[in-house]
């Protein structure tokens, strides 16, 4: 995705330790415009990958929310993000799994309610970043713990030198990043 890419070149910096900062458009203030190609971007590329009749797109709170609803919103059916916590008013017999945030440090819990995610839905998993796959694997055994079907999944910036695809190559699905980052000699090398 060009657009994509040439926002991340010109406001994208490596803070250390792996860290990607795309705060000005994607992780703190959303640019809608942008956004929403992300979700024309992923649906024309799960197409290509023979993707279709998906029922819902599972993201995790909260950077991964605005890619998500934007593709939902193309594909024209409900988004679903998994809670770091569990409010009153969910239904008992959550699907819960756990995932280690690279940014906040530390394990947190993703749930998502039996109400809204069950046997018989096709999902697309759509997050922000394609790390060490960790919070993907995460989201991924919530969707399994449902009796839903993974069709696919979907991340806007992909961090190479994290090995995150190669740790998600067993779960045989095809997967889509719209950018991908790498680093050399501790500077971002940005590539589509």
């Amino acid at each position: 995705m060009k657009a994509l890419v040439e926002r991340i070149r010109a406001e994208g910096t490596h803070i250390g330790k792996g860290i990607i900062k795309v705060d000005g458009f994607l992780n703190h203030q959303i640019d809608p415009v942008l956004t929403t190609g992300m979700g024309e971007a992923f649906v024309a590329a799960f197409a290509g990958a023979g993707v279709t009749n998906i029922t819902k797109v599972v993201t995790a709170e909260v950077s991964g929310i605005a890619p998500a609803v934007a593709t939902a919103q193309v594909l024209g059916v409900p988004m679903i993000y998994a809670r770091k916590h569990r409010p009153i008013t969910m239904q008992e017999g959550e699907y819960v799994a756990q995932a280690t945030s690279p940014t906040k440090g530390g394990s947190v819990e993703l749930i998502i309610s039996p109400e809204y995610l069950g046997e018989g839905d096709r999902v697309l998993l759509i997050d922000d970043f394609l790390a060490s796959g960790i919070t993907i694997e995460a989201l991924v055994k919530l969707i399994r713990q449902s009796g839903a079907t993974l069709c696919g999944i979907g991340c806007v910036i992909e961090k190479v030198y994290a090995g995150g695809r190669d740790h998600l190559a067993s779960i045989n699905v095809p997967v889509v990043t719209l950018a991908q980052v790498d680093l050399a000699d501790g500077k971002m090398v940005v590539f589509d």
